[in-house]
């Protein structure tokens, strides 16, 4: 039913016999009117009134209705105007050349005002067309996913030329010039999947020229193909369907405008894919640097534990007649210091492994920090030699919700780090307080070391990073991040303040924890810990972290 009403009417949505009509209505009208006032009028202003039914139907209808008008007015002129009256026959034969003057000025007059009226909608039509390529390069510009750039091409197309269906191919799967249906206008339609779309599509894609109606390949076919290509390779394929196979869509104009629209769509996908690659090389890159950051720590770290247990291990083997027992003692001690050292490093890695995987999984009890800081200061005893450590807790010992293990690791690491970068004979504080306004328990170390320089309070607790006034002691650089990742995984915040000691010295680092709802605590039983274990391949009795 549209479709015929749609071939019933013309480009303005009349019927095509309505613009004669109307024409002769009017010329009938103004013949009348001047035959009513009389014949007194000049003729040369009688002509000139004719031509203003010329000038309407050449501005609203075109050349063939301003034609006929022009016919229409001088055989009316003829008739009721020029001698004899009421006769098509002239006494005077300069009126002939009148009428062909008339004539021909009506003719001028009608193809420069359609021309006038055909340059208007053409420049309406361009400045339209430019208006949908300036929306689609900013759209393409915002846009760096590639699926949603090409839905959004599709769209666009199928809004400003008003077609069925707009389908684009990618060239993928197993080879590279397998064509893939990527992004279509409309998902309910199976236009363009069909094994004729893809054989089209494939021709276009592999010959780099445009096919289908309208051009100078398979213009039979209903839809139109263009190729979607820059100066250096082809991307793909844009398919456009006109609506009920009209062939209005594809004019030399729209043509032009799909090329264009296929040129800004290529460019756009290969500024998308030179993205993503720019991203895989330096997520490449950044991945290698870690990995080399990684071997070089870990390689240094190791030397010297190693190297220390090995020539300990070796006295007490080879010189067991000359060694005392308190030598063998001191070996011994250094073996010990050396293994928990080379622990703490596998210990730190392990937990950096499970942070970067998403694989750490808190198991929150109760927790006492009195005797958190009691395991911590046993562990750390082995290797603080001169350094002392003192506590300052609260009258009242706040307990909170956390996972006792980790936040142990987390207060060794900072411990360790203050122990390591301390002189001897210095003193580290461990102060512990609640903050009853914030709900949370803080947790502060301070030490005498050289300090943290104010622009490196943040970038110390990003992986491998070391401090410049620290960077002559070894060390990975690992320990603050794991800090980081178990604190916020606890949803509390760990930050380096400036020193407290009064000339400006040391390093305090800040823990802060929430305190939780102490009575909705899950307690973690011995079976639970065995299965977690299990489901983690850690056998059991292994480092959690």
């Amino acid at each position: 039913m549209e479709a015929a009403r749609a071939k019933g009417h013309g480009a303005h949505g009349v019927l095509p016999w309505m613009p004669y009509a109307v024409v002769t209505v009017v010329v009938v009208l103004l013949t009348a009117m001047l035959h009513a006032v009389g014949l007194g009028y000049d003729r040369v202003n009688i002509v000139l009134l004719y031509l203003f039914p010329v000038l309407f139907s050449a501005v609203y209808w075109g050349i063939g209705p301003s034609f006929y008008t022009a016919a229409i007015s001088v055989m009316a002129f003829d008739f009721f105007f020029v001698p004899p009256f009421f006769s098509f026959s002239v006494d005077d034969l300069r009126y002939l050349f009148s009428f062909f003057v008339y004539l021909a000025v009506a003719a001028l007059t009608a193809t420069l005002a359609a021309r006038l009226k055909q340059q208007l909608r053409y420049a309406r039509q361009r400045e339209a067309h430019t208006a949908s390529l300036y929306t689609l390069s900013r759209q393409m510009t915002a846009i760096s996913d590639l699926q949603t750039l090409l839905e959004n091409v599709c769209k666009q197309v199928s809004v400003t030329l008003d077609a069925a269906q707009v389908a684009i191919y990618l060239p993928g799967g197993s080879g590279e010039r397998e064509l893939h249906l990527t992004a279509t206008s409309s998902s309910t339609s199976e236009w363009g999947s069909g094994e004729s779309e893809m054989v089209i599509a494939r021709w276009v894609f592999g010959h780099g020229e445009m096919a289908g109606k309208g051009s100078g390949t398979l213009r039979e076919y209903s839809g139109l193909y263009v190729p979607l290509r820059t100066e250096e390779r082809m991307y793909g394929v844009l398919a456009v369907l006109g609506q009920n196979e009209q062939e209005a869509i594809f004019t030399a104009e729209n043509k032009r405008l799909l090329e264009a629209f296929g040129s800004l769509t290529a460019t756009a996908i290969a500024r998308v894919k030179l993205g993503e690659e720019a991203k895989l090389a330096h997520l490449t890159a950044e991945s290698e640097r870690l990995r080399t950051a990684l071997l070089d720590s870990v390689s240094h770290e190791l030397r010297t534990p190693l190297a220390t247990i090995i020539g300990s291990a070796t006295g007490l083997i080879e010189g067991e007649q000359i060694f005392s027992s308190a030598d063998r003692l001191e070996l011994l001690a250094t073996i010990r210091e050396g293994s928990l050292r080379m622990n703490r490093l596998v210990t730190n890695l392990l937990g950096m492994v499970k942070l970067e995987s998403g694989m750490l999984r808190l198991r929150s009890s109760l927790c006492d920090i009195e005797d958190m800081l009691g395991v911590v200061l046993a562990q750390v005893k082995g290797y603080q030699q001169q350094r002392h450590i003192l506590v300052h807790l609260p009258e009242r010992v706040p307990y909170f919700a956390g996972d006792e293990v980790l936040l142990e690791q987390v207060l060794v690491n900072v411990l360790s780090n203050a122990i390591k970068y301390s002189p001897d004979g210095s003193e580290i504080v461990v102060a512990v307080h609640e903050d009853a306004a914030c709900q949370q328990v803080i947790i502060n170390v301070a030490d005498e070391g050289s300090g943290i320089a104010e622009g490196e309070r943040e970038l110390i607790f990003e992986k491998f990073y070391r401090g410049s006034a620290t960077s002559h002691v070894t060390g990975t650089g690992l320990g603050l991040a794991i800090c980081k990742g178990i604190v916020e995984a606890h949803g509390g915040t760990i930050t380096a303040a400036e020193p407290s000691q009064a000339n400006g010295r040391g390093a305090v680092i800040r823990i802060a924890l929430p305190i939780g709802d102490r009575q909705t605590i899950h307690y973690v039983t011995a079976e639970e810990v065995e299965e977690e274990e299990e489901e983690e391949g850690g056998g059991g009795g292994g480092e959690r972290v």
